[in-house]
Order: structure tokens, then sequence, then C-alpha cells
């Protein structure tokens, strides 16, 4: 084996490590916005109602990050979700109450609430 497909094969080997150990393979990716303009409308708490179901243990295999700004103000807070071989679902308007409600019917249930989102 070549020196360089040595060093490519130890690279590869370290960025999947990485991207597992980081979340970035998880069943579900949420994504909250964080702009300015997402903090003003109340995306802080929306993240914190995520972050504290990650922390406590009733979210399992969920990998949170913020997101930066997506141009549409007025549909703000939005959570983007990502799950393995579906289609993204992004939520609209989303509040402490509607985080719960995502966390209990899409995340844990499986069923998206398609009234939330932006087709």
């Amino acid at each position: 084996m070549s020196d360089l497909f040595k060093l490519l094969q130890s690279k590869r080997s370290k960025a999947i490590r990485q991207m597992v150990e980081k979340g970035y393979l998880a069943r579900y990716r949420v994504y909250v916005g964080n702009a300015t303009c997402e903090i003003a409308a109340g995306a802080g708490e929306v993240w914190d109602i995520f972050q504290e179901a990650i922390r406590s243990g009733q979210l399992k295999d969920v990998y949170l990050s913020a997101k930066g700004c997506a141009g549409r103000c007025n549909l703000e807070p939005m959570v983007e979700i990502i799950e393995k071989n579906k289609m993204p679902v992004k939520y609209a308007r989303v509040t402490p109450k509607k985080a719960r409600e995502i966390i209990q019917k899409h995340l844990l249930g499986g069923e998206p609430i398609k009234a939330w989102t932006i087709k």
C-alpha cells in the first residue's frame, strides 16, 4: 500500500469518527434558526426546549444545531428537521409549546405536524 493511500485512509477514518462523535450521523438532525431576527422572535426559548429534551435523555439519536438566516422573517422562529432517507421538514413560527409538540409527535412519534410546516 502506498504512503498516500495510507494517509488518505487515516484521514477518512478520522473524519468519520469526528462525524459520529459530533452526532452528524444521528437519525434526526434538528436545526433551530439563530439569526438575529430569529433570536428576537423567540428562537432562544425554542432552542432551550430541544436542548433540554436531549440533555434529559427524552430525545436520543438527535443532533441539534443552529442555522443562519433563511430570509423568511415573517415565519420565524423556524425549525428544520432532517431524518435519514426522508425529505427535510421545516416548521414555521415555532413557539416553546409547539417545540414540545414537535418533540412528542414528530421526533418521538414519527409523524410531522403538517399544519405548521412550510411547503
